[in-house]
């Protein structure tokens, strides 16, 4: 099994992006932090010090992580997809058979997804139900709020 994980170029520029912040402004930050800290004194008592480290090891840690992803990523343009069914990518615009209202998201990587902005993780239940489905199909899934159910009106990949 492949450990690459689908990513959209705008999920892979914000990455990028976070990672150069942390490289190039955080590090640098905390090692300065960490440099005052030691100058004042006893560092076994220094809660500045240790503030400073726990920080450190959060930043390193968040850098490896994103190193990893960008490394597995498999960077998909969304505006090149074609495809008759649902896949990775498409932005579907629903409708909620219960609440009776349109809804609309695209099926994005783990890292870029954010309900509120409309962007599901393509390992959601919802997008999990929505792939290789067509416009006029119903889906169902179980959301933490229980059963669901909605129509695909349409989708498209932008």
């Amino acid at each position: 099994m492949s450990d690459r994980q689908p990513m959209t170029l705008a999920g892979k520029a914000k990455l990028e992006n976070e990672l150069k912040h942390l490289i190039h402004t955080e590090r640098p930050n905390v090692i300065k932090a960490i440099e005052e800290a030691r100058g004042h004194g006893d560092i076994s008592e220094n809660a500045d010090y240790d503030a400073a480290k726990d920080r450190q090891a959060m930043i390193e840690g968040r850098i490896a992580d994103i190193q990893g992803k960008l490394a597995n990523a498999e960077v998909v343009d969304t505006a090149q997809l074609q495809s008759s069914n649902i896949i990775f990518g498409a932005t579907v615009e629903l409708h909620d058979l219960e609440l009776e209202e349109k809804v609309k998201y695209q099926i994005v990587g783990e890292d870029e997804s954010d309900v509120k902005q409309g962007k599901i993780s393509v390992f959601s239940p919802i997008a999990r139900s929505l792939i290789g489905k067509k416009k006029g199909d119903i889906i169902e899934f179980k959301s933490p709020k229980g059963e669901k159910e909605f129509e695909v009106l349409n989708f498209y990949f932008k």
